[in-house]
């Protein structure tokens, strides 16, 4: 019953935004770009400062965070490079295989699950926040370096990754919270009210993402990736948390986190370098479908184990 209660309370109120949202995308033709601009440069950055500043924060929570996470990334890494060495995949097929792992949507899909999982919590959304500035650093980074490993391809890296505005936000995030600096209502009330509409926007827009996609059934790679992404990850991540001896909320919502379907910035990735974009997206698309039950799962163990 527990794990029902989880699904119809977490899952589908999520998924029903997401529904809205390709709903909206194949009856309007929504502008994808306009939408991903919306978040990217607007939302998600007024998101990460004012969850900063406003929760209990301290350098340690960062430090332990940022500690999961490079383990958790790097032994991903090892796995996907094994398993596409044991595949022959050829090195298009790798790159794309080890984004669709690597790269999880601890943004737009992660934010909202976190928030309905520890209803509100501060010191809750503030790991989620910390955890998505991360994935986005590691998108725009290796993201990019392992489909276009040549000079060019570093450039624009390094450029796309200076332009992200959420790493700005939770560097201001953090200097007023530790500094304790009292900033005007007038100032913060407009960054909350843009806060309040990360979650709701965010999940239109991947839904409308979602919407364009299609998926086909006879790709093992698609398979093997949701397996990693989904089943494994959750399983590495319990075995690492337990490891740093992280309990609480903490290890909560680090292994929930763990969980999230692959991100849809490795399909816009792959699309930018036109490095088997097909494939990626039927990843993205076939890993957010059944993450309705894994990610009910996950949250239903993080409860069980911490």
């Amino acid at each position: 019953m527990e794990v029902l209660f989880i699904f119809l309370n977490i899952i589908v109120p999520v998924f029903i935004l997401i529904g809205i949202g390709a709903l909206m995308h194949k009856a309007f033709k929504l502008d994808l770009f306009t939408l991903a601009k919306l978040n990217i440069y607007f939302l998600s950055p007024g998101f990460v400062l004012v969850n900063l500043y406003e929760s209990s924060f301290s350098i340690d929570l960062l430090g332990q965070v940022i500690v999961f996470f490079a383990l958790f990334i790097s032994v991903l890494y090892v796995v996907v490079r094994l398993v596409a060495r044991i595949g022959r995949y050829k090195k298009s097929i790798r790159g794309v295989f080890a984004n669709s792992v690597l790269l999880y949507n601890s943004g737009n899909y992660g934010i909202p699950v976190n928030d309905l999982a520890f209803k509100q919590d501060p010191f809750a959304a503030t790991i989620q926040v910390i955890v998505m500035t991360l994935q986005n650093v590691f998108s725009y980074t290796f993201g990019v370096f392992s489909l276009r490993a040549v000079e060019e391809g570093r450039v624009r890296a390094l450029i796309g990754l200076l332009k992200m505005p959420a790493i700005y936000a939770m560097a201001a995030g953090i200097l007023l919270n530790v500094s304790n600096a009292n900033v005007p209502e007038f100032i913060i009330k407009p960054g909350e009210y843009i806060a309040d509409a990360m979650v709701g926007i965010a999940l239109i827009t991947l839904g409308a993402q979602v919407a364009q996609l299609t998926f086909k059934f006879k790709l093992l790679v698609v398979y093997l990736s949701i397996v990693i992404r989904l089943l494994l990850g959750p399983a590495l991540a319990v075995l690492i948390i337990w490891l740093l001896q992280y309990e609480g909320i903490l290890a909560q919502a680090l292994l929930i986190s763990s969980g999230m379907p692959s991100s849809v910035n490795s399909a816009i990735i792959s699309q930018e370098f036109r490095n088997e974009p097909e494939l990626a997206a039927q990843i993205v698309l076939a890993s957010t479908i059944f993450s309705m039950f894994t990610v009910t799962l996950t949250i239903y163990f993080s409860q069980l184990l911490f």
